[in-house]
């Protein structure tokens, strides 16, 4: 019978957990601990080690409330992270054993914002079919759109003529460093005008992130004479291209600015990625979601991919 022994992250845990993070086989740059704890003041840190022997097999980033634990609120999917040989068995031990550990830390509840399966480094386990087993509730389900590469994916006609449409008015695409001209310009007069909010990076934060994760975090505007009419902020992940914002000033929409970018990326991120993630349409509509929005990105060649909220009693 193999032995796991749980235990709660340490700083002294630093480099332990970015190595396995570098070698797991359901990973992401978002789980390195520099990632993480940029927001380090907003969360209180719950995160786990779970140890066969003194072997390092999983970990779970997570923050938690006085009972409640949850992974991880300030990241956009969570869950148990695993070494590579780590297959179905070694699984529901390591999963008791963190259940059990949580129980005598008093704590009630274990909530769990999945990864979408197509980040995931390897054919891994179906931890939603794991869950539903062992008695969790889906506690919410956003709509996630994504194209797949490997697919026979089609971005709409009347898309593709204005696009082309376009392409002889001197619009410019630059990959840029800094973040400034899109935060400034774009994204954040759009948010505070449009929904009263600000990004959830500040510019300042994204700034750090892209110095951290140099590889990982990259910044797509778009410019017509000099004056920027839209932008993309682009995470890179193995085999996922994400957008994690997107938008578009007043006078870019009558250019269909946006569009025109998304189709840019599109196209120079096809042969070398899997996937490109367009992020979630849900809103506090009477309907739940954008419809425009989804709309939209299915016009761009996205599929709907669910991504489940499970909440486990302890």
């Amino acid at each position: 019978m193999k032995n796991y022994t749980v235990r709660r992250y340490h700083s002294d845990d630093f480099l332990l957990w970015n190595a396995f993070v570098g070698t797991a086989q359901n990973a992401t740059f978002l789980f390195h601990r520099d990632f993480m704890e940029y927001h380090s003041d907003r969360f209180q840190d719950y995160s786990l080690l779970v140890f066969e022997g003194e072997k390092l097999v999983s970990i779970l980033s997570a923050n938690c409330t006085e009972d409640e634990v949850y992974s991880h609120g300030g990241l956009t999917y969570g869950g148990f992270v695993l070494g590579q040989t780590v297959g179905s068995d070694a699984f529901e031990m390591i999963y008791t054993a963190v259940i059990d550990f949580l129980k005598t830390a008093s704590k009630k509840q274990l909530i769990i914002k999945e990864m979408l399966p197509f980040y995931h480094q390897t054919e891994t386990l179906n931890f939603a079919d794991f869950f539903i087993d062992k008695g969790a509730k889906i506690t919410g389900t956003k709509m996630n759109l994504a194209i797949d590469f490997k697919s026979d994916y089609s971005i709409s006609k009347s898309k593709r003529k204005h696009y082309r449409r376009l392409q002889s008015e001197g619009l410019v695409v630059k990959k840029e460093d800094s973040f400034d001209a899109f935060w400034d310009k774009v994204l954040s007069p759009l948010l505070a005008e449009k929904y009263d909010t600000k990004p959830l990076h500040s510019l300042s934060e994204i700034t750090f992130l892209k110095h951290k994760f140099p590889q990982n975090i990259e910044q797509y505007n778009l410019y017509r004479d000099e004056e920027i009419l839209a932008g993309i902020t682009i995470f890179k992940t193995q085999k996922v291209v994400k957008s994690q914002y997107g938008a578009t000033t007043e006078k870019g929409k009558k250019h269909r600015a946006l569009d025109y970018l998304f189709i840019h990326l599109i196209e120079e991120f096809s042969n070398t990625f899997d996937y490109f993630d367009m992020g979630t349409v849900d809103d506090h509509s009477d309907l739940g979601y954008n419809e425009g929005l989804l709309n939209q990105k299915k016009e761009l060649g996205c599929e709907l991919y669910s991504q489940n909220t499970y909440q486990i009693a302890l």
